[in-house]
């Protein structure tokens, strides 16, 4: 089984699905899905589906922790829900544990492509430049009104904290599906 430690970590699944099993699988994703998200630490799951001509599904489900993560994996319901699916697969699924935006920028495909690092680099610049613009404008009344956080260190770790957080989790997950087809190419 996989080997896992106690930080945040996304589950990262890949399914190659029989062309005739498709809708099957799309309802069975639906399913295995919501009932991910009533386990412990689940912070969300994101979906990829294949491009032509490919059948291959990438899943990623993110929890707050590596335990978390590991009581999901290794749970009944988990274990009966891919019972149910594995005729419907091409062959045994593949499964990785990741942490960090590495993820983000290794799309799914039978052949492993990584954006170019000056398209990275593009793309992470465009998130982050206004974020460091907004956030201090939009946080200026709170670092005024508690003298501690008016403390330039402290304001800027704050700052820091948040942008870190939002791209991780909010921003990098959508922008980067968003981008996709520019981003790979």
């Amino acid at each position: 089984m996989i080997s896992v430690n106690d930080e945040a970590a996304a589950l990262v699944i890949h399914h190659a699905v029989q062309p005739s099993a498709q809708i099957l699988y799309e309802m069975w994703l639906k399913d295995i899905a919501m009932e991910a998200q009533r386990f412990s630490g689940h912070m969300g799951v994101n979906i990829i589906r294949p491009h032509s001509p490919s059948s291959r599904y990438t899943i990623v489900l993110r929890f707050d922790s590596n335990k978390n993560l590991k009581s999901w994996l290794e749970s009944e319901t988990r274990k009966r829900f891919i019972e149910e699916v594995r005729p419907a697969l091409v062959d045994e699924e593949e499964i990785g544990v990741q942490t960090g935006l590495e993820y983000w920028f290794t799309p799914p495909a039978v052949k492993q492509i990584h954006a170019r690092p000056s398209k990275q680099f593009l793309i992470t610049l465009s998130a982050i430049f206004p974020l460091t613009v907004i956030l201090p404008w939009l946080l200026k009344p709170v670092f005024t009104l508690i003298p501690l956080l008016g403390h330039p260190i402290v304001n800027n770790f704050v700052l820091a904290v948040i942008i870190v957080y939002l791209m991780v989790y909010v921003i990098m997950p959508r922008y980067t599906r968003l981008v996709a087809t520019w981003l790979f190419e």
